[in-house]
């Protein structure tokens, strides 16, 4: 067992970035971009650093002796010797290290606190702070799927209204980075996995996590092999409301996230803050007649409503799908409970677009439009992109990560005109659809190479498809079994489309009952 020599009264005064935190002991476990933060931000607080990690980023790895981080790479199934040796007085976890992992298990057994990089910088938050002296607010955006467009367009509106925001977190920009940018920003508005949320729900912190407001966009099975049951996952996203100071805003439409609301301990005076795309009550945010309105944040919230934008204006932007909807009325309650203006709202709408690879339209030739939705990475997220294209060819199938897509293909098989099967777990996907949608055409890619794969998927999609269809790509699944990412899943969709209709190859391969590749 590790024998801290700092106590625990010390270790409960580090609460501010100017607390004395020199020869403090911490082990930070990951070297990827949150890691490297982590054991950048230590480093230049003075404490003694050591980074374990399978394995590293080769760029990281270069710059640690640069900031004076030691670092063990090798395999993680046990504890190095290094690590006991270093007996560290905090251990830092990088979001990947699930609560099984031996080095997580270990902390637990030896009573070392164990962070998250949240912890470390909610208590590092003061360094910069705004110029009339407040801290900087905190807005926290969590949910199974759509928090990355959430946290973008909520940033987007607040700076809209004239406030320095920042999207950070889980979106890719460190939230460690902006506490330590001598600018300043006068909100930080953080995406949270499950995974930052399990580390941040566990602390028993003297200064917990209070943010100006939070939400859960929506709740689904994902990510249960990180956590090991649905209660788990369930219970992690649920602390994103803890302590939240004004605005605990919730999805209407997913009684799990009123449950998390009406569960949660906050700050006295918070309100809780409801949007749907049904017709608002008080305290909620809707949609009346095509107008997207706000009924909480105003004094005639009981008679009145503020209209924000149209359906019809976010349809000329691309953003009319019901799911991304939904994302900019929580997006909307965010900036509204911080006193941005309805104008500022529909003036930063009017500018802002869907990331790559989020129901993005990539072609439309022939009758035919091809879009792709690769960030689709379980079936909660393809059940929405099904949604908003019923009728589609579907592209499904990837890394299901111990989720059971069966009640999707249930749920949406009168909606689909045939499906084509990618992916690794593909006799899972298939099996499903043979159980519950006997009738649907079903199709798998196979090919000898992985780099081959989507393109016989667009071939037999192509083959499909008729005039006036859509050829969707939502796999429901993660992509790392065949692909570097969602991202590249989706380049390579995209290229496979563009290389077929260059080719005037569309439509010639007749994916008929006959074709080989026909599911079981």
């Amino acid at each position: 067992m590790a024998d801290p020599h700092v106590s625990a009264e010390r270790l409960q005064g580090l609460t501010s970035w100017y607390a004395d935190w020199t020869g403090l002991r911490v082990a930070v476990l990951g070297l990827s971009v949150t890691g490297f933060s982590v054991a950048d931000t230590l480093a230049e607080l003075g404490a003694e650093v050591l980074v374990v990690s399978e394995g590293a980023d080769e760029q990281y790895a270069r710059l640690l002796p640069v900031i004076g981080v030691a670092a063990w790479t090798g395999p993680l199934d046990e504890v190095p010797d290094d690590l006991v040796a270093f007996a560290p007085d905090v251990v830092v976890a990088s979001p990947g290290f699930a609560p099984n992992h031996p080095l997580v298990r270990w902390a637990e057994d030896a009573g070392i606190p164990l962070w998250g990089d949240i912890e470390l910088a909610w208590r590092v938050r003061d360094k910069v702070v705004r110029p009339d002296g407040r801290p900087v607010d905190w807005v926290l955006i969590t949910g199974t799927n759509g928090k990355t467009t959430t946290t973008r367009l909520t940033a987007t509106m607040l700076v809209a209204g004239g406030l320095r925001a920042a999207p950070v977190g889980n979106i890719g920009t460190p939230v460690l980075d902006a506490i330590r940018d001598p600018g300043g920003f006068d909100v930080l508005v953080v995406e949270l996995s499950s995974h930052q949320l399990w580390y941040l729900g566990r602390q028993d912190s003297p200064e917990p996590v209070s943010p100006h407001a939070a939400v859960c966009l929506n709740l689904a099975a994902d990510h249960l092999e990180w956590h090991g049951s649905f209660d788990a996952y369930r219970d992690a996203k649920a602390h994103v409301y803890h302590r939240t100071r004004v605005a605990c805003v919730y999805n209407k439409a997913d009684a799990a996230t009123r449950a998390m609301v009406e569960d949660a301990e906050v700050v006295e005076g918070a309100r809780a803050i409801g949007f749907d795309l049904g017709v608002p009550g008080p305290s909620d945010l809707g949609v009346v007649d095509g107008i997207l309105v706000d009924r909480a944040f105003l004094e005639e919230r009981r008679t009145s409503a503020l209209e924000l934008t149209t359906v019809a204006e976010l349809d000329e932007a691309g953003l009319a799908a019901p799911h991304i909807v939904s994302n900019i009325l929580a997006a909307a309650a965010l900036a509204r409970s911080l006193d941005v203006e309805p104008a500022a709202i529909r003036d930063a709408l009017r500018s802002f677009r869907l990331d790559p690879h989020r129901i993005e339209v990539v072609a439309r030739h022939a009758g035919i439009t091809w879009v792709d939705d690769s960030k689709a990475t379980n079936p909660h997220a393809a059940a929405s992109s099904l949604a908003a294209y019923p009728g589609a060819v579907w592209i499904v199938g990837g890394l299901l990560k111990g989720v059971d897509i069966s009640e999707l293909v249930a749920a949406r098989a009168s909606s689909i005109t045939a499906a084509v099967v990618i992916g690794e777990d593909r006799t899972a996907v298939v099996d499903a659809f043979m159980r519950h949608a006997p009738g649907v055409p079903l199709f798998e890619a196979v090919a000898a190479q992985t780099e081959d794969v989507m393109a016989r998927a667009v071939e037999l999609a192509a083959g499909i498809a008729r005039d006036g269809d859509v050829v969707l790509l939502a796999p429901a699944a993660a992509s790392f079994d065949q692909f570097s990412s969602y991202a590249d899943r989706g380049r390579r969709f995209a290229a496979a489309v563009h290389e077929r209709i260059r080719t005037g190859a569309q439509g010639e391969h007749d994916a008929s009952p006959g074709s080989p590749d026909l599911g079981p």
